[in-house]
């Protein structure tokens, strides 16, 4: 635990990009290998601090249910009429930050090595960042940012409750941001081949089979979500599949 440090877990996207999926429940919730997306980002930051703040909007009362049933007492932040961004969240829990540094992590980063590098050692005066390297121009030159970072308070008490993000209102005009690089397995799953990467991570490269689906044809690196049904003849390659005839093909690229 690191005393003066909450967390704040960033739950509150309408997921565009993985419908249809998240036109059936928010994207913080769509399970990896049987454990939704947002209890993994709260096991990581829940090593750090025992303050926890969720912010949602997309699905806020399917959100809202799931964490009234969380281990843990979470603080729900709901956002309206529309999602405020990264720094636009912050501003809105600024009370309930109360002078405290936060720790970040978004709902939907698969990080199954954690947050810890990220929060050890850290000096608490300098926007810390977790990145990769990629090959290709990023967030950071050749970086790309994972969706985990540590900002000191006296940056999150000047940010308002308005639609923005912390690129634009904290990073880009500040030279000294620490950067801590890691090689480790680190996925957005804001899309369907990613999200069907990071299951197929976290289950060995097994298909994954949820609670109550029912699969009596053939899975090949597949998810079938809880309550699905695969009928007998179906091959699904590659795909997840939802309900009786909600197929998402989701065909991995070979670097990745």
């Amino acid at each position: 635990m690191t005393a003066g440090l909450v967390a704040v877990v960033l739950a509150a996207g309408e997921g565009r990009r993985l419908r249809p999926l998240t036109d059936l429940r928010a994207k913080a919730l769509c399970p990896v290998n049987n454990v939704p997306l947002i209890d993994r980002a709260l096991a990581a930051v829940c090593r750090h601090t025992p303050s926890v703040a969720v912010n949602c909007h997309s699905h806020r009362d399917q959100l809202g249910e799931h964490l009234d049933a969380a281990a843990v007492a979470i603080h729900l932040s709901v956002e309206e009429p529309v999602a405020l961004g990264t720094a636009g969240a912050l501003g809105k829990l600024r009370d309930w930050i109360a002078g405290r540094d936060v720790l970040v992590h978004n709902a939907d980063a698969y990080l199954p090595a954690g947050v810890d590098d990220l929060v050890s050692d850290w000096d608490a005066r300098h926007c810390r960042l977790l990145v990769t390297p990629t090959p290709d121009l990023a967030d950071f030159g050749r970086l790309r940012y994972l969706g985990a970072c540590l900002l000191p308070w006296r940056l999150v008490r000047r940010l308002a409750p308005v639609p923005s993000g912390l690129y634009e209102q904290l990073w880009q005009d500040t030279p000294d941001l620490d950067l801590v690089t890691t090689d480790a397995v680190a996925i957005d799953c804001g899309t369907p081949p990613r999200y069907l990467r990071a299951n197929l991570h976290a289950s060995g490269g097994a298909s994954v089979i949820g609670q109550g689906a029912v699969v009596r044809g053939e899975l090949v690196r597949s998810v079938a979500w809880p309550g699905a049904r695969v009928a007998p003849g179906e091959r699904l390659v590659e795909s997840i599949r939802v309900g009786s005839n909600l197929t998402v093909e989701a065909r991995q690229q070979p670097d990745w």
